[in-house]
């Protein structure tokens, strides 16, 4: 029986809960990288581990917006990929973490104003956590 290597990846990533619950706050669109230390509540070297480990999947970009680093899901995905996200909202919707993050989420989101679809205006004008350069390390989460 052969398995598609992209689902062996996409649920390498998906079976760790701080990536799901990261990549359930970038299914609603690009945030800086201090905006989901801030919902999540996690330490900046737990969330940069995860991130790193994402984005060498290839299940988030990364862009440099001055000193911010800003994530989002990639352009373009796998139908795989899509199908999974889908499912990580429909079922995790009743999950008290998750409802939690979200609710975090349209606090931080609304705090920065209606002209927050570029994730590194939501940094200006704010005292942003991560206002040195983010550093990927090599370690694995």
């Amino acid at each position: 029986m052969f398995i598609d290597m992209e689902l062996v990846k996409i649920y390498e990533c998906l079976c760790d809960r701080t990536r799901l619950r990261i990549l359930n706050l970038l299914c609603s669109g690009p945030l800086c990288v201090c905006h989901v230390q801030e919902i999540l509540r996690e330490p900046q070297v737990k969330i940069s581990r995860h991130l790193n480990y994402l984005r060498a999947r290839d299940m988030v970009a990364v862009q440099r917006e001055a000193n911010w680093m800003v994530y989002s899901l990639p352009e373009e995905r796998s139908r795989e990929l899509d199908a999974n996200l889908a499912c990580l909202q429909d079922c995790a919707r009743d999950d008290k973490l998750i409802i939690r993050d979200n609710a975090r989420l349209e606090k931080v989101r609304a705090r920065l104003g209606k002209d927050a679809s570029a994730a590194a205006a939501l940094c200006r004008g704010m005292t942003c956590r991560s206002q040195a350069p983010f550093r990927f390390s090599h370690a694995q989460p």
